[in-house]
């Protein structure tokens, strides 16, 4: 088995890293469709590069400090790549910081991401944006 998609999720990992947002979505299909978990502050389903920038990465880069989203586990499965791993940062408005465990499902076809499904205790994540 070709471990192209894998390489190409831990590639869009690295760039997210660097702060690399084109880098993120040169991974994605231009129809991706993206779902953040209900109860995460950005929670619901976006299609297309546009609304994952806008609806997701821009608010990740302006409403918190020091986000980071750091995998520790890849489970290739071909099409279907899941990575575990934890989540961390400060709320600004707050100034509360958390760190949660995560699951990402990302679906590949022809190298692009078509979809990516997360998966996170949203209750963690929640305690941060309350004053």
């Amino acid at each position: 088995m070709s471990n192209q998609n894998l390489d190409t999720i831990k590639g869009a990992y690295a760039a997210f890293a660097k702060g690399d947002i084109p880098g993120v979505l040169g991974i994605l299909d231009s129809g991706i469709e993206w779902t953040e978990a209900e109860g995460f502050p950005y929670g619901g389903t976006y299609n297309g590069h546009t609304a994952v920038l806008e609806s997701v990465f821009m608010r990740l880069g302006t409403e918190w400090e020091s986000f980071s989203v750091v995998p520790h586990e890849f489970i290739d499965g071909g099409d279907t790549i899941v990575a575990l791993g934890k989540y961390s940062g400060k709320y600004i408005a707050t100034g509360k910081s958390f760190q949660a465990e995560f699951a990402h499902v990302w679906k590949l076809r022809d190298g692009k991401a078509v979809r990516f499904i997360q998966y996170v205790d949203t209750h963690l994540v929640q305690k941060a944006l309350q004053a």
